[in-house]
């Protein structure tokens, strides 16, 4: 085992020896000063965590959430020198955490937070104007088969319980003892221009907005829409889109391709 390897455990298991061969530049304990630099990284991450799922912090309280974050650093120390990307699969370590089970939907809470951050940090691409897109979509002859490209902000979070309204609930914008947590709800989160919305969606409606996000054409992302509900409306979802500017590009056979195409 190398030292770098050796060092890494140590600085994240809290039940191992300081690394052997360290030295301080003062000639004090340095299983001491290792110890003090151990806890300041650990801070750093639970802090980070809360930053990330402040929504999850707050449904399990303080010391809970202090000993989840504890654990999960341990499981899966970082990978990345940003702390902003930390936390990918803390849902996942979530729904696998004995203590977490009597808060079900806490896994699910945690897949839409972070999918807000991810969200946030996503690319800036410029969008189709809608009048581009009313020009794209008022051709009969190319909109079957026509694909579209959306922005990477666009993510759809599926859950078995009310994830959307638990979460928008401790935004203020829902009362929470009005809430049926076990209700499932699929969240559409996206970055609209410079803010980051997140809002309940119909199954079909995600079905459609995936399809195209897959890459399937026009026609083909309506009809697993109606596989869904028979009666499917593609204006709402389409509008939708269209309105939060994360339609980016399209392309159908034989187009020329262009700055708007993909």
């Amino acid at each position: 085992m190398s030292n770098q390897t050796t060092f890494s455990q140590a600085l994240f298991n809290p039940e191992q020896p300081c690394p052997d061969g360290l030295r301080s530049w003062n000639g004090s304990d340095p299983a001491q000063r290792f110890a003090i630099y151990r806890n300041n990284v650990t801070r750093s991450l639970i802090d980070a965590l809360a930053d990330t799922f402040p929504v999850v912090a707050e449904l399990v309280g303080a010391d809970f959430f202090e000993l989840l974050a504890h654990r999960y650093i341990q499981h899966s120390p970082p990978t990345s020198r940003l702390l902003v990307e930390y936390g990918e699969t803390f849902a996942d370590f979530i729904q696998g955490f004995a203590p977490a089970a009597s808060v079900p939907y806490l896994a699910d809470v945690a897949r839409l937070e972070f999918a807000r951050v991810r969200a946030y940090h996503s690319a800036d691409i410029t969008a189709l104007t809608p009048v581009a897109i009313a020009e794209v979509i008022g051709q009969p002859e190319h909109l079957a088969n026509m694909t579209f490209a959306l922005h990477p902000s666009v993510q759809i979070v599926h859950s078995r319980f009310a994830h959307v309204s638990i979460w928008a609930a401790h935004q203020g914008t829902h009362d929470l003892a009005g809430v049926d947590s076990q209700c499932a709800e699929t969240a559409l989160i996206l970055r609209n221009r410079l803010s980051v919305e997140v809002m309940a969606i119909q199954p079909a409606d995600a079905a459609f907005i995936s399809a195209l996000q897959q890459g399937q054409p026009f026609a083909k992302a309506a009809e697993l829409a109606m596989d869904v509900v028979a009666e499917f409306n593609l204006s709402p979802p389409l509008a939708h889109l269209i309105n939060t500017a994360v339609i980016v590009g399209y392309a159908y056979p034989g187009a020329s391709l262009g700055n708007n195409h993909v």
